[in-house]
């Protein structure tokens, strides 16, 4: 496996994931009790966009870097808190090219009374996780594969939990039918548990069916958040940012096409794309999140 999180830090796909990731966990924190957060496939958790990694920020550019520069117009509490979560990270390690991964942002947010977990498979990555998780005593780091570790952990002690999978999709297919698996089991160890699928918008062909099949394998609410930048069958590289959500949390997705369609407006000005959120099984939206 080659890829590295790294290759598209802070492009379009990675702010719109981000985005609903820290909703996803402020939606959580709604309630007092706490909630396990497990990440997949983590990455390093921290990336420098003036490296030669992120090709010095390339992609960053329609990305992050877009949003960070429209910041002080932006309407949309998500996208604001997001933003301010950017800003803090960059103050901490005092660098203007410090991009966060998931692990840094869900660390950020675990409180007292949560915990999670951060998986990473390649060494090199793994070491890099832990330098950056280092300080936050909620979240641990295992150098171990995120779905051999799900079976391992869950359900958890908290009865509450939120797993984001963020394959590297290589093997598109493959990588499709084995996170549609995980989620099922998943949700056989805990049926409430709120899942968060990353996939590429790349190629109808593969993704139409799969997300059918999906709609036919899930009995829990399930639903998809997409933002395009691009036709959505271009066949030229990303077009375009996928979530499937599984238990959504009440409310979470009439917000997230409120926050979807200004994230449009800020890094499609010529509107070439568009955005949607879509009721994939009966009953989109849960509205428990766990007792």
């Amino acid at each position: 496996m080659k890829y590295r999180h790294s290759f598209h830090a802070g492009n379009f796909a990675d702010v719109h994931k981000h985005v609903a990731l820290c909703a996803l966990l402020q939606a959580l924190q709604r309630k007092d009790k706490g909630f396990f957060y497990l990440d997949t496939h983590a990455g390093a958790g921290r990336y420098d966009l003036a490296g030669r990694d992120t090709h010095h920020g390339a992609e960053a550019r329609h990305g992050i870097t877009a949003l960070l520069a429209a910041a002080p117009e932006l309407q949309s509490p998500e996208l604001q808190q997001y933003c301010e979560a950017v800003f803090a990270l960059r103050r901490s390690v005092e660098s203007d090219a410090a991009c966060p991964g998931s692990p840094w942002l869900a660390a950020q947010h675990l409180r007292a009374q949560d915990r999670g977990l951060c998986c990473e498979l390649l060494p090199a990555e793994c070491r890099a996780l832990e330098r950056t998780l280092g300080g936050f005593r909620r979240m641990r780091v295992a150098c171990l594969d995120g779905f051999e570790q799900a079976r391992a952990v869950l359900p958890p002690a908290e009865r509450r939990c939120l797993v984001l999978i963020d394959p590297p999709y290589e093997n598109p297919d493959a990588e499709f039918e084995r996170s549609l698996a995980m989620i099922q089991l998943i949700l056989e160890r805990l049926a409430n548990a709120v899942v968060a699928l990353w996939y590429p918008i790349k190629d109808e062909r593969t993704l139409v069916p799969w997300l059918a099949r999906a709609a036919r394998a899930l009995s829990a609410p399930a639903s998809t958040i997409e933002l395009w930048l691009f036709a959505r069958d271009s066949r030229v590289g990303l077009n375009g940012s996928g979530l499937l959500l599984v238990n959504p949390p009440h409310h979470f997705t009439a917000r997230a096409e409120l926050w979807q369609q200004e994230l449009r407006r800020v890094l499609d000005p010529a509107q070439r794309g568009g955005s949607s959120v879509h009721a994939l099984t009966r009953g989109g939206s849960s509205d428990d999140t766990g007792t």
